[in-house]
């Protein structure tokens, strides 16, 4: 693709911002199925000793998975691959859909069926969930803290092993964005690449962009940028965007007067709820926040048995 500094035209740039991020995920059927049956393999080895020991064959019994605090809901899916793994006999009905904010003691979903099957995949259900939705949560707090600035909150790849997409998923449903999706869908200049090019001619900057289009033309460039002098040198060098690396909110403003609206700008590093908004009004385009999948905590959610009527 050629430099975007070499395109005129303001629709090319709003087209550009637009799709600046990785496609949505969107989760199949089969590999929910796959990542729950693995989790129940964990959990349950040779048998749910407990339950095998103390429920009868037969037993009846209905469950409700309870919000205990305010959330925004994600994995449900997940819950009812559990139950269903374990008997196709489960019933259940849900009351929200992923992506729901919801208030803390409203019902997310019912269960009913045989109690050992309910009682043995409470747990793995419970997990997916909490999870998902803490991931959600936060997610819809860095949203919310930036609404009205124009700023969009993306995403990492600091996920846990394994569960990217997963996570991802929970990330959209909080109302967050996707950035990439892993190392091959976007081109991401970081300071350790320039390190290793620092005798290049005519700045390790221009050299990594360079390569980066001859080596793959398709893929968009983005440069992390500490320094003003390299927020200079990556348009020079005509990046699609540039990452503006830990930088104080004088140094942004600085950064988005520097680059005019030319290229989409990202600030990274060391974003919290506290300070967020502020960096938001700097005038930048997204900002990345690596904590809403790597420090996420887990949701309060139970599920709560009784009697089956």
């Amino acid at each position: 693709m050629p430099p975007l500094a070499r395109r005129k035209g303001i629709f090319f740039l709003l087209s550009l911002a637009k799709t600046a991020h990785s496609a949505q995920v969107k989760l199949s059927s089969a590999e929910i199925r796959r990542v729950v049956a693995a989790a129940l393999r964990e959990d349950v080895g040779s048998g749910d000793a407990t339950t095998l020991a103390t429920v009868p064959r037969g037993t009846k019994a209905e469950a409700q998975m309870n919000a205990r605090e305010n959330l925004v809901v994600c994995g449900l899916a997940f819950a009812e691959t559990a139950f269903m793994l374990l008997s196709r006999s489960v019933k259940m009905r849900r009351f929200h859909r992923d992506g729901n904010h919801v208030r803390a003691g409203q019902p997310l979903l019912h269960v009913e069926g045989p109690a050992r099957a309910l009682l043995t995949a409470e747990r793995v259900a419970l997990n997916f969930v909490q999870r998902l939705s803490g991931i959600a949560t936060a997610s819809a707090a860095y949203v919310n803290a930036v609404a009205g600035t124009g700023a969009r909150i993306l995403d990492t790849r600091k996920t846990t092993p394994g569960w990217r997409r997963f996570e991802k998923y929970a990330v959209q449903c909080g109302g967050a964005q996707n950035h990439r999706h892993g190392l091959y869908d976007r081109i991401l200049i970081k300071d350790n690449h320039l390190a290793a090019l620092k005798n290049t001619h005519p700045d390790p900057v221009a050299a990594a962009v360079a390569r980066a289009r001859r080596r793959f033309p398709r893929l968009l460039v983005e440069v992390e940028a500490d320094t003003l002098a390299q927020v200079d040198q990556a348009l020079s060098a005509g990046a699609d965007f540039i990452l503006l690396d830990n930088m104080t909110p004088a140094q942004l403003r600085k950064a988005v007067k520097l680059v005019r609206g030319r290229v989409p700008l990202e600030a990274s590093g060391g974003v919290h709820l506290k300070n967020v908004r502020a960096i938001a009004r700097t005038g930048v385009n997204c900002i990345s926040v690596g904590s809403i999948t790597h420090s996420a905590g887990a949701v309060d959610v139970a599920l709560d048995f009784f009697p089956a009527s």
